[in-house]
């Protein structure tokens, strides 16, 4: 068992068995899913629409190389510069070397779940660089040392009288104030951080191929804020954001609901006569282990995955354990089925087994991706490849023996049973109560009352 499933094991236990942990993540997602229905409202065919956006994610996956170019030849003729970075090292140190350009001392960030993945703030910190979250769930977040715990709602975990007393611990404000004060406080810090940052760091929704642009989308502003008042503006991208045309992105704005509050596009720095922006603008194609899915013809349609949210939403393990249990940037459904490709199978690959397999997370998936089957294809090349243990490959042999032999399941009594299951599975009895099996099977039953027949 590896370092990261046995603390996946161990803090999965702990969120399971945390009834206020429980309460409120699954509060906070009972409120994203009572206004899902009233999103749905805006198309005439939901399954239509998803069927549509599948085809169109089909498209740019399968032609990624062709799109990425036409983007990169596009926004470079309106003076952005693109870098392509084959992992997170080279990314990071690209970032580096544009900071120290511009002797950059403190810089504002939008929410970013790939600057999460190359622990951007951690390397900015080492460099001496102040780094600022500027969404208010990611602020919330840094200001407690913790990493997002949704890949939309990064602070979902949270009351707002733990956003209160937080606030009241790091900013010295009064514990019990309501929501709406928490918010202006944040506000009122922020606005001096995007006046004195030297770089503005996003990330992208999309990147739209026909016209060279990156689409943002976002609830409060800071994202427009963080790319526009910076004279140095910073993309950080995954190659699998693309969608072919400005044509298509009216159907992937929103999550759900109605249509976000900020729906920024952006194409370039600054232009001439143009009054606002940034001086320079550059973006960071980032693979980080994307074409290792891509190479593999049928895990290659999570690459269609949109960052939307809604299987985590529908997870009943999800809802249960939390997004830190995971210990990886993603978490939920998705998670499982990218982190063992995106940081190595024989580490990750119990995520792929953290599934009931209800198919909850296909059906309301955006996309229309089969993330449940992809989990499934996850544990059968952990198989393949060998990294399943000893145990594991007896265990399952042992097993199929015994299925494709029905007097080598009668020769088990119920004794044996109980003991197998109660005793020698150490694990059975830890959140369980004793397993008792029936003293006679079904087919020993059919048998007496039936014969051979």
């Amino acid at each position: 068992m590896s370092e990261h499933s046995q603390s996946f094991i161990t803090k999965s236990a702990d969120k399971t068995a945390d009834r206020e942990h429980r309460r409120k993540i699954n509060f906070n997602i009972g409120k994203y899913n009572a206004v899902v229905p009233k999103g749905k409202e805006q198309f005439i065919n939901v399954n239509l629409a998803r069927e549509k956006a599948k085809n169109i994610k089909w498209k740019a996956i399968e032609n990624l190389d062709k799109m990425l170019e036409s983007f990169e030849a596009k926004i470079t003729k309106r003076g952005a510069h693109v870098i392509w970075a084959e992992d997170a090292k080279q990314a990071l140190e690209e970032i580096g070397k544009i900071c120290a350009a511009k002797n950059c001392k403190s810089l504002v960030k939008s929410k970013s779940m790939v600057t999460e993945e190359i622990h951007l703030n951690k390397f900015l910190e080492e460099q001496g660089i102040e780094s600022v979250e500027t969404d208010l769930g990611e602020y919330i977040q840094q200001l407690d040392g913790e990493p997002p715990y949704h890949i939309v709602t990064p602070a979902m975990h949270k009351s707002k009288e733990d956003v209160a007393k937080l606030f009241a611990e790091k900013l010295g404000t009064d514990p019990k104030l309501t929501p709406e004060q928490l918010t202006l406080v944040a506000r009122d810090v922020l606005r001096k951080k995007y006046v004195e940052a030297e770089v503005g760091i996003t990330g992208a929704n999309f990147i739209i191929a026909d016209i060279g642009g990156i689409a943002i989308t976002e609830n409060e502003g800071n994202a427009r804020l963080s790319c526009s008042m910076p004279k140095t503006h910073i993309v950080v991208a995954g190659i699998e954001k693309v969608i072919p045309s400005m044509n298509d992105l009216a159907l992937f704005w929103g999550t759900g609901q109605k249509i976000t509050v900020y729906s920024t596009i952006v194409t370039g720095p600054k232009q001439e006569k143009e009054t606002d922006g940034p001086e320079e603008m550059y973006v960071i194609l980032l693979d980080n282990g994307r074409t290792n899915i891509l190479a593999n013809e049928k895990s290659r349609e999570s690459l269609y995955c949109i960052r939307c949210g809604a299987c985590l939403n529908a997870c009943p393990v999800y809802k249960n354990i939390g997004g830190h249990a995971y210990e990886a940037t993603y978490s939920g459904p998705i998670g499982s089925v990218i982190t063992p490709h995106l940081n190595g199978m024989k580490e990750w690959k119990h995520l792929s087994y953290a599934s009931s397999l209800c198919g909850n997370c296909t059906e309301v998936c955006a996309v229309k991706i089969n993330l449940h089957e992809l989990l499934l294809e996850n544990r059968h090349e952990a198989v393949v490849e060998g990294d399943a243990s000893f145990a594991e490959r007896t265990g399952w042999k042992l097993w199929k023996q015994a299925m494709l032999k029905r007097s080598l399941m009668n020769m088990g009594n119920r004794a044996i049973k109980n003991w197998v299951v109660n005793t020698l599975l150490k694990g059975w009895k830890e959140h369980r109560s004793e397993m008792e099996f029936p003293k006679k099977s079904f087919n020993q039953m059919w048998k007496e009352k039936y014969g051979n027949r």
